[in-house]
């Protein structure tokens, strides 16, 4: 599984399984955050299966799950305060990673919005969520 690291304290990756949250705790990753809604395609991980083996790893789990219809979500303040936060290492996940990517950039302002979408796109990633 790809993980694009976009900050010291944040990484993104496509879906993941109950089974890759072991080695995610291994990696160094103390929190997961799930950018995806369940029901997106038949036979996706749930976030209570992701959630629970989370907990078995010792390692916090959040929902945050956005479509194209409510991006940024209800609280994007938040969920920067948790991607920006020195002290976790975060793994953020949906289809693709690109969401977990738009959001990232949608939290951030200024300067560091201007500096994340230039990262971003660097990687790859479609940032056309972003209202900057």
């Amino acid at each position: 599984m790809p993980i694009f690291k976009l900050t010291e304290s944040l990484s993104v990756a496509a879906q993941i399984t109950p089974q890759d949250i072991p080695n995610l705790a291994e990696q160094g990753f103390t929190a997961v955050v799930c950018n995806r809604p369940d029901g997106e395609v038949p036979g996706q991980a749930t976030m209570d299966e992701i959630e629970a083996a989370c907990h078995a790893a010792d390692l916090l789990f959040v929902r945050y799950p956005v479509d194209a219809i409510n991006f940024p979500g209800p609280d994007i303040e938040g969920l920067g305060a948790l991607f920006d936060d020195p002290g976790q290492s975060v793994l953020a996940y949906c289809r693709t990673g690109t969401r977990c990517a738009n959001l990232w950039v949608t939290s951030q302002s200024g300067d560091g919005q201007a500096e994340a979408v230039q990262l971003a796109r660097e990687i790859g990633f479609d940032l056309s969520l972003v209202r900057a």
